[in-house]
């Protein structure tokens, strides 16, 4: 979502709010901050540092403590990560890919089981993210909601239990304002903690709400962000606060808090085509983020916030009913947490943006118009320095070169096809002046005793860098690829891209003392080129697949992070600096020409993780639920007559809809109990669900069969509620006198959003009505859904199947009773199967490998499964939809070198066989490195239990 700089600030009355802070020490600076802030350099790396710091801004950038931020965020769903120890390895990813900001969101629905209750440990520490991000030197964008439509989440992020409640959401009406201010304190004692203001943390921006349709100009609208503003400053809130329906604030930055990283992918694949993420990642390629970052850019944008930077899973009952369980987005860092190809535009610019601040003050300029109007130009100049910058962009579907006449590159540029590329002229690379470039810079900084420019294209391009020399200085190429000449008080230099890795051209004398290295690196190449920030200097690292930190002491650089076989190191390092070890380990290094410590040889292969076949199955069937005899006098009534659903309740009642009593996630049963079944010729029963639920009926334990909602297409797939009336014909042999029993288990999936404030998310799910042909019939209903919250997992975690509510999905569950099962399976049957396995891994300790699960079977055969890993519901795989086929099984929650208890809770219709054919341990990328991680509590059922 694109906020132009009339959204910045929040409305309240006709006052303009967020960042227009009063105050002086700790306080924002706000609209009236500092002016004519001039170029400089950032602000250092955030911590922290117990100091107090000022927040402000004008009409270009961000301004902390008096000098210009370019914010370069990127999102991160720690919810969608349950495993804590794995986010600070996804914080120092960003990090080290040039973003200095992350943007978290903090779902009600996540920490919210019950009215009043708000739990903040284990998976859903916020306290310890927070501390993370600031270690990690992160600023952080928060949004506690209270509504997150945008994050494809249960409802919206809205909890279960709001849904039977009074009161119409997203507006200014007094019962669900009760219910926010308490949510947002929640939140707010934790926040506010860790406030960059006052030195406790990082939280710099904090935005409330979510979504387009709480409109500021209309006075609901008005009224329900003042509340929330006012709430959040009650709390002590005092960093700038924004809102996506903002109004005008005097003088505010261009902002863009939802870019898009990537796409979220329906059931069935409507966005992918039914190829899933790794095709959306091809549409949404490294191109299109080139090209989307750099349009904001030249927009006047200097608050990025990329969602999602990484996706993670929606685990459980997590997701909106749309999606289904990977959220990985086709995001930068994709699920398994690998970086990918795409990652390389947002470290580019990220960097960029970083180390060149002449960009976090730019005015549009002159018109420029290139030789071949296929390549649209815009122009930009910084008033301070007079730095030039052009952003190209080609949206033909083949490479585009020009000339562009009146901005002094003297050559052709090339853009290749559906992409972009940001030029420069006259800035200062360190000591001496940069007169054009045909690549994007990515870097500029001073390293030791010398400085250091960085320049990117794409693999195949010519880069040519021209430089303004009075003097000619000494020019010495310290790799085979690069050429140079120097003509008239220019130095030229011309390098091919993609070939033989990093490019180095050495310049010495002539116009300065101090040394300039130009470096030159393709995207595949750029992906191994990390800048460090220590309190003695930059550092730049060359060769490993991620640098996460650098500690100097004494004369030693100690690098820690990760690599895989075949790759060497090279750093340019602080002055002082004479030895490095990698990983706690020395290295033996010699000095090279280009002033840089390398590493003599390579690095050690990873070593080969083997994952073990899945054997040793055992099975047992289970909805007893639906037998006659089964006994449910524990179970709710079903009596009620009235409801706060926005579903109206079918004349004469009874209520049915699950929400209504206490059951907000997974399956439900319900058992109707009536008298008589002569002349009943069939049984209606309208159901309510999200994407893809579905009903199965039984009279008396026998199978009445089973209804679903269609697979959604393109134009169904932002549906959030689907409604369907499935009728069966009762057998005549089954028509005789009671008494009888008919139950009903229905998946309901997830809640539907409320992106329209007209209480969508209070739609029905579960049953609605039901009707008999032939004959009426009363009928005595009584309904049972998930179990008490487990107390670590949540209330996302566990639905209400027999098996669950019996613990069969937990270690230590013991099934030696049950029968062995094989794969595939061929057995028909209406119902649930449960299927169980032990496994044990032994990866290296010094390696992260990622895992995960993978289905494959027959695409014509009817069934679904919810897997659960030592007890955590890691998603529902629906066999002949699709299109997912491997889930990623999270460090932390896998046991990586121990071991660990797989069920699958396979839903079948009866109507084919009901698999699964082929289930299987997949290794999604292994290096040497990643982060120690503790395994995630996991509580079991003790034998006997």
């Amino acid at each position: 979502m694109e906020l132009s700089r009339r959204t910045f600030t929040a409305l309240a009355g006709t006052a303009a709010l967020g960042l227009a802070l009063a105050g002086s020490g700790g306080a924002a600076t706000g609209a009236h901050g500092p002016r004519g802030v001039p170029t400089g350099p950032p602000p250092p790396p955030p911590s922290a540092d117990g100091r107090r710091h000022r927040i402000g801004h004008d009409r270009y950038s961000l301004l902390v403590d008096g000098r210009r931020l370019v914010l370069w965020s990127g999102e991160l769903h720690p919810f969608r990560l349950p495993s804590p120890s794995l986010w600070r390895d996804v914080l120092q990813k960003l990090r080290a890919a040039g973003c200095n900001a992350v943007g978290v969101p903090v779902p009600w629905n996540y920490h919210s089981p019950a009215p009043g209750t708000y739990d903040f440990t284990g998976v859903r520490d916020l306290d310890l993210f927070l501390t993370m991000a600031a270690e990690e030197r992160l600023y952080v964008i928060l949004r506690p909601g209270p509504y997150l439509g945008s994050a494809d989440l249960d409802a919206g992020g809205l909890p279960g239990w709001l849904t039977a409640t009074g009161g119409r959401s997203r507006i200014a009406d007094p019962e669900y304002l009760r219910h926010v201010d308490e949510w947002l304190s929640a939140v707010d004692r934790i926040a506010v903690r860790h406030l960059f203001t006052a030195g406790g943390g990082t939280v710099l921006l904090y935005r409330f709400e979510d979504g387009f349709e709480v409109f500021a100009d209309e006075p609901a609208g008005r009224a329900y962000l003042t509340r929330l503003y006012d709430r959040a400053r009650a709390d002590r809130i005092d960093v700038p606060l924004f809102h996506a329906d903002g109004r005008l604030g005097r003088q505010a930055p261009g902002m863009l808090a939802g870019a898009a990283g990537g796409a979220a992918d329906p059931w069935g694949g409507a966005t992918s085509g039914g190829k899933g993420y790794a095709q959306v990642r091809r549409t949404h390629d490294a191109a299109r983020e080139r090209r989307e970052r750099l349009a904001s850019l030249a927009d006047g944008v200097t608050v990025h916030n990329v969602r999602v930077a990484f996706g993670g899973t929606s685990w459980g009952w997590l997701p909106a009913p749309g999606v289904y369980t990977s959220y990985d987005h086709g995001a930068a860092i994709d699920e398994g947490r690998r970086p990918t190809p795409k990652l390389a535009a947002l470290q580019q610019l990220g960097h960029l943006l970083r180390t060149v601040p002449d960009l976090a003050r730019l005015d549009p300029a002159k018109e420029v118009r290139a030789e071949d109007d296929r390549l649209k130009v815009r122009h930009l100049a910084n008033p301070d320095t007079g730095a030039q910058v052009y952003v190209l962009h080609n949206d033909s579907a083949e490479p585009v070169g020009s000339m562009l006449p009146g901005t002094g590159i003297d050559v052709p540029v090339t853009v290749g096809a559906h992409d972009a590329k940001l030029l420069t002229t006259g800035l200062e690379l360190g000591r001496r002046k940069l007169a054009y470039t045909t690549a994007q810079p990515m870097l500029n900084m001073t390293v030791g005793r010398q400085d250091i420019a960085l320049f990117t294209g794409r693999a195949g391009e010519t880069a040519q860098v021209a430089l303004d020399c009075d003097t000619e200085p000494v020019t010495s190429r310290l790799d085979d690829e690069p050429g140079w000449s120097y003509d008239r008080g220019r130095l030229n230099i011309v390098v091919p891209l993609g070939v033989g890795g990093l490019s180095r051209v050495l310049i010495e004398g002539g116009d300065s003392e101090t040394p300039l290295m130009l470096l030159f690196a393709d995207d595949a190449t750029a992906l191994h080129l990390w800048p460090y920030e220590t309190p003695s200097g930059p550092l730049l690292a060359y060769g490993p697949a991620l640098l996460r930190s650098v500690t100097l002491r004494g004369s030693t650089a100690h690098l820690v992070g990760d690599h895989v076989g075949g790759m060497g190191l090279e750093v340019w390092a602080p002055r002082g600096i004479t030895a490095v070890t990698w990983n706690g380990r020395p290295v033996r290094t010699r000095v090279s020409r280009a002033g840089s410590l390398v590493m003599e040889e390579l690095m050690p292969d990873v070593p080969e993780v083997r994952l073990p076949a899945l054997r040793g199955w055992r099975r047992q069937v289970e909805n007893p639920e639906a037998e006659a005899g089964f006994d449910d006098s524990a179970w709710p009534v079903a009596g009620l007559t009235s409801s706060h659903s926005s579903t109206p309740v079918p004349g004469g009642g009874p209520v049915l809809f699950a929400d209504d009593y206490g059951f907000h996630h997974g399956d439900v049963w319900y058992r109707g109990r009536f008298e008589d079944t002569r002349g009943v010729a069939s049984v209606s029963l309208s159901y309510s669900t999200g994407t893809q639920g579905l009903l199965m009926a039984w009279l008396d334990g026998r199978p009445l069969g089973t209804h679903r909602m269609p697979v959604p297409d393109a134009d169904t797939a932002r549906r959030g509620t689907w409604t369907a009336t499935a009728s069966f014909d009762v057998p005549e042999k089954r028509r005789e006198r009671g008494p009888h029993v008919l139950s009903v288990l229905v998946r309901p999936m997830q809640h539907d959003g409320d992106e329209r404030a007209q209480g969508t998310h209070k739609a029905a799910r579960g049953l609605v009505a039901v009707g008999f042909g032939g004959r009426s019939r009363d009928v005595e209903w009584r309904i049972q859904g998930a179990a008490a919250p487990d107390r670590v997992r949540g209330p996302l975690n566990n639905g209400g199947l027999y098996g669950e509510r019996e613990g069969w999905h937990l270690p230590g569950f013991d099934d030696r009773e049950w029968r062995t099962a094989d794969f595939p399976r061929e057995v028909r049957r209406q119902g649930v199967t449960w299927c169980r396995t032990g496994f044990r891994l032994n990866v290296p300790a010094d390696v992260d490998a990622s895992v995960g699960l993978t289905i494959d079977d027959d695409p014509e055969r009817a069934y679904r499964v919810q897997i659960f890993l030592n007890g955590w519901n890691m998603g529902q795989y629906i066999n002949d939809v699709g299109p997912q086929h491997t889930f990623v099984l999270p460090n932390g929650i896998l046991r990586t070198r121990g071991t660990n208890t797989l069920a699958l809770a396979v839903l079948s219709d009866g109507t084919t066989p009901s698999g699964p054919r082929d289930v299987r341990l997949t290794l999604l990328g292994a290096v040497r490195g990643g982060v120690p991680v503790e395994a995630v509590d996991s509580p079991g059922r003790r034998p006997g239990g």
